[in-house]
């Protein structure tokens, strides 16, 4: 088993007509897994407009904590009170950096891609704070500096900024979508 945290992550396809049926039950069960030991969190990425795919992220401190949750009889209890709100779905567990960028099983982008969009993350933040904070973090000592500014940022970073800006850059860190086919259409627009 594992010692470090596992995301499980979730797809499942909403039958149409039920998706405030299924939010409100999926809601039911994120709060359902915060009452277990090991929960570090949970994450809902709503479809496109023309799909119905919902991705469902749940993250535990360790396999065990996991496993605990997945086998729980109130766990059990709530899939069966689901029963015709959703397709069978589709699940994967992850560890590490990539949970952050795949999508399904076998998508996950090249790591040049995934520094790239967490730049993108980073680095507006990390300025956003050097021009509020700098001024007055200047005059500490290195390590003090360090310390305070990565307690601030990393949380932020990593429960809105990197999610957000995984979700906004989804079609292109999925190879759905590149800046040269904005230029190709761009310049066919321009020519009309």
């Amino acid at each position: 088993m594992s010692a470090s945290p596992v995301t499980l992550m979730v797809a499942r396809r909403v039958e149409h007509g039920r998706y405030f049926d299924f939010n409100r039950w999926l809601n039911e069960g994120r709060e359902l897994a915060a009452d277990f030991a090991g929960y570090l969190g949970s994450g809902v990425l709503a479809p496109p407009v023309d799909d119905n795919e919902y991705q469902i992220i749940f993250r535990f401190s360790s396999s065990e904590t996991l496993a605990a949750w997945e086998h729980s009889a109130s766990r059990h209890a709530w899939l069966e009170r689901g029963a015709g709100l959703y397709e069978a779905p589709h699940e994967h567990r992850a560890t590490g950096l990539d949970t952050w960028f795949q999508t399904s099983v076998s998508s996950i982008p090249p790591r040049w891609k995934q520094a790239v969009a967490v730049w993108l993350a980073f680095f507006p933040i990390s300025l956003l704070f050097q021009w509020l904070f700098g001024g007055v973090l200047a005059e500490w000592a290195l390590v003090p500096r360090v310390v305070v500014s990565t307690l601030m940022l990393t949380p932020v970073m990593v429960f809105v900024f990197i999610p957000l800006s995984m979700r906004l850059l989804a079609p292109w860190l999925q190879g759905k979508w590149s800046p040269l086919d904005m230029l190709a259409r761009w310049r066919q627009t321009s020519r009309s």
